[in-house]
């Protein structure tokens, strides 16, 4: 699966085999959000500050596409569902692997709610694209998360792990969970899970540290990245924000280095 290996290669620092991914298909779920109206200008930030890679969907390949400046993985994300549906968890598959190999991406991503009410169509789905991904040897990031009715905190940690054993059991290269909280619990994750496990960032922080110390307790607890988007496409200063999550990543500087790099101490 040489095909595949060098496809991974350009999402992922082939030194530290760590990475900063930048997902910004918000578009779909939330319309034209603040940071989102300029695609080439917040890619060309992203990949200033260090960025592996950015996540988004198959309209958006032309306009960002900026023929200057320094590279950028590409990871073409494969789900979709909007904040107007009734069943916002029930994600459906709004492009195919073959489009993205005719795209020109590095990788695709999928979006899977456990604990949703259409729970079975998502994981149907994500082993057909599983299938594929291997006929084509193209990198697969699962973003799986516990959502849905009898789910009462999606940041548990039983619920998490059971997440990322899933993504992973499934057929993912990476595989993307929501942080649990600690560094102690994490480790429970990312132990339950044989391939690299990034966290998401969640909602908009109100601090810079609170965002530095969520990527450098998962760091420490063993996971190999991060997939972060609000929390750096809305930043005052993106570049600034992935050049210090990404020093915490693969230069492993502390979170007060870290500050350093926005001006903050």
């Amino acid at each position: 699966m040489i095909g595949k290996e060098i496809r991974l290669e350009r999402i992922i620092n082939r030194n530290t085999r760590k990475t900063v991914i930048i997902p910004m298909d918000h578009g779909v779920s939330s319309g034209p959000i603040k940071g989102l109206l300029d695609m080439k200008y917040i890619i060309g930030e992203v990949a200033k500050g260090g960025a592996n890679a950015i996540v988004i969907h198959k309209g958006l390949v032309g306009s960002g596409h900026r023929g200057r400046g320094k590279d950028v993985g590409l990871i073409i994300h494969l789900s979709a569902s909007t904040s107007l549906s009734p069943d916002p968890n029930a994600k459906m598959l709004v492009c195919t692997v073959e489009e993205v190999i005719r795209l020109g991406a590095d990788a695709v991503s999928i979006h899977v709610n456990i604990g949703a009410e259409d729970e079975k169509t998502m994981l149907k789905d994500f082993g057909e694209v599983s299938k594929t991904c291997q006929r084509w040897g193209m990198p697969l990031l699962a973003m799986v998360y516990p959502r849905g009715p009898k789910i009462q905190n999606e940041y548990d940690v039983k619920v998490v792990k059971h997440a990322a054993r899933l993504g992973a059991e499934l057929g993912a290269d990476i595989v993307k969970v929501s942080y649990t909280g600690s560094l102690e619990s994490f480790k429970e994750v990312v132990e339950g899970c044989f391939v690299p496990v990034v966290i998401a960032g969640g909602p908009k922080m109100s601090t810079d540290k609170d965002i530095l110390e969520m990527v450098k307790g998962s760091i420490e607890a063993g996971g190999a990245g991060v997939s972060i988007g609000r929390n750096v496409f809305q930043h005052d200063h993106p570049s600034l924000i992935v050049k210090a999550i990404s020093s915490i990543v693969n230069k492993n500087i502390t979170v007060e280095e870290a500050l350093e790099i926005l001006g903050e101490k």
